[in-house]
């Protein structure tokens, strides 16, 4: 397996209303199969999933977790307009989003972005890497795969990765239960999140900071089987249960 990873790069500041596909496809040469990452926060920019802070007045409940967290309120009220549910108030909010994803601050945030202003997550990722991959087909006829990409923690590790939080044209999980070991083993729980993995390694060429690189290209990745069960549900999410109880 040999895999190249083509950073998009030359692509303006998106803005509402801009054609995301289009854009990118005019930037570099794509290919079929080839699996385009996108950053959430450019297709939030195009698609006017953002937030002004002078618009917004606090609940309570966000006066009084920003009062402890040390955050603005305005800030929080996002985060809990946009969570279905609050795992930890502190000393970080910790949310589910409705698509599943689970994440500090729902993924809200106000960085590469206008002062006074916040990115919050598309509110149907999967749909939005539908809508991606379409239109990547739309402009340029080639058949890709799409995953939209944040940048999320990880429990017991130091640091954020890159996870997927929605894909399109590949299962989330390759599960290799009922295939075998070298020494003939039947594997019985191994699940790889190979959509998380590229995410990661998508995350590292797009940086974190001021590189602007808010899409890239992973080419000669392989087709896999598998599922798109990438969250645990609640019944099986311990850790989630667990921080439930001191909450």
């Amino acid at each position: 397996m040999s895999i190249e990873i083509i950073p998009v790069e030359g692509l303006p500041m998106i803005k509402k209303g801009d054609d995301l596909p289009a854009l990118i496809a005019g930037c570099v040469d794509i290919e079929d199969g080839d699996i385009l990452c996108v950053a959430s926060s450019v297709y939030s920019k195009s698609q006017g999933f953002c937030r002004l802070l002078s618009a917004i007045t606090p609940t309570q409940k966000a006066l009084d977790i920003g009062d402890q967290c040390g955050e603005d309120p305005r800030f929080i009220q996002v985060v809990l307009d946009e969570s279905d549910d609050i795992i930890l108030e502190y000393p970080f909010l910790l949310c589910q989003l409705p698509h599943g994803h689970v994440g500090v601050r729902a993924g809200v945030d106000n960085s590469n972005v206008d002062e006074g202003t916040i990115i919050v997550l598309p509110p149907r990722p999967m749909e939005a890497a539908d809508e991606i991959r379409q239109g990547i087909r739309d402009v340029c006829g080639a058949d890709v795969r799409v995953i939209v990409t944040d940048t999320c923690g990880r429990s017991f590790r130091r640091g954020q990765t890159g996870v997927a939080i929605g894909w399109s044209g590949m299962p989330a999980i390759q599960d290799y239960r009922g295939d075998t070991d070298l020494f003939g083993r039947v594997l019985e729980i191994t699940e790889e999140a190979v959509v998380d993995e590229i995410a990661g390694i998508a995350n590292f060429v797009m940086g974190e900071s001021h590189r602007g690189v808010p899409a890239v290209i992973c080419r000669n990745v392989p087709v896999w089987e598998g599922h798109d069960s990438l969250y645990f549900t609640p019944d099986e999410d311990i850790t989630r249960r667990a921080l439930k109880k001191i909450n």
